[in-house]
């Protein structure tokens, strides 16, 4: 068994779960079936995720997206284990959601993830908290965010994309790897392509084609993801949270912060109201 799901919490109509997989480059995929519609944000490690929307690769920040019925494979071709928190969401629950979602016209995803996104990174964020520190009252709030911020996010993005090759997705599993392990200490775009044996120009146009954001992007979005999650499940100095994330100074970190979550690091701790 190389999966494992551990429930966190549910109610009518909706469950989360934390799912870790151990499966790597010798373990072949099994086809997999959607019970309801799934939304599991990736937390850890890479795969690869095929279903009758397409295929892509998924790195920490990316959505797996997932309908009733959908038959599915994950493949872990290009490095062992992933951790996912993973929601689902019965079709009338969904239904609701969609009705009360201005603009939203249909019931579905049509492609089978969404790239990591600025206006999803704090509310994902919190979600990690949340588990980290066993908090399962504050999933039913977040399960219903996450849920119409999908939703509202999928309008934006369509299968029309091509797939990426396998070759390119095993180059950029590399370099998110590295990233992971490195997140905290200074990264080149130079020293990542040479990881690849490729040139920074071509690594860059393949990185943001398979992860949907450039490699500094991703990582000062790891980074700026760690220091949100140890604000919400520790009492550490904002200062020592900072600088242990790979930021030089508190006003650089202050300042990035801020851009990408919505609200100071001081505010995000304590939950205050203004959050995206």
């Amino acid at each position: 068994m190389t999966t494992t799901a551990k429930n966190l919490a549910s109610g009518r109509g909706w469950q989360v779960s934390d799912v870790i997989c151990t499966a790597g480059a010798g373990d072949r995929p099994f086809e997999e079936q959607h019970r309801s519609f799934c939304v599991a944000a990736v937390t850890r490690g890479t795969f690869r995720y095929r279903t009758n929307q397409g295929t892509a690769m998924l790195a920490p920040g990316a959505i797996l997206l997932g309908n009733p019925g959908a038959c599915y494979e994950c493949g872990h071709e290009h490095g062992a284990g992933d951790r996912c928190l993973s929601f689902h969401f019965a079709p009338d629950y969904m239904e609701r959601v969609v009705a009360d979602m201005p603009g939203a016209k249909r019931l579905g995803f049509t492609g089978p993830r969404l790239p990591p996104l600025p206006a999803l990174a704090p509310l994902l964020a919190q979600a990690e908290a949340a588990r980290e520190t066993g908090d399962r009252e504050a999933f039913e709030e977040i399960g219903l965010r996450i849920a119409g911020a999908v939703v509202a996010a999928g309008a934006d993005y369509s299968r029309s994309d091509r797939t990426p090759s396998r070759r390119d997705q095993k180059r950029v599993a590399e370099a998110v790897r590295l990233i992971e392990l490195n997140a905290e200490q200074p990264l080149s775009l130079t020293e990542l392509a040479d990881g690849t044996a490729t040139s920074p120009y071509h690594f860059l146009r393949t990185f943001r084609h398979v992860a949907g954001m450039t490699p500094y992007q991703f990582l000062l979005r790891t980074r700026l993801h760690r220091a949100a999650v140890r604000l919400r499940a520790s009492d550490d100095a904002i200062s020592t949270i900072a600088f242990d994330a790979g930021f030089n100074d508190l006003s650089t970190f202050n300042r990035r912060f801020r851009r990408e979550m919505g609200v100071t690091p001081g505010a995000y701790r304590v939950g205050r109201p203004g959050a995206r």
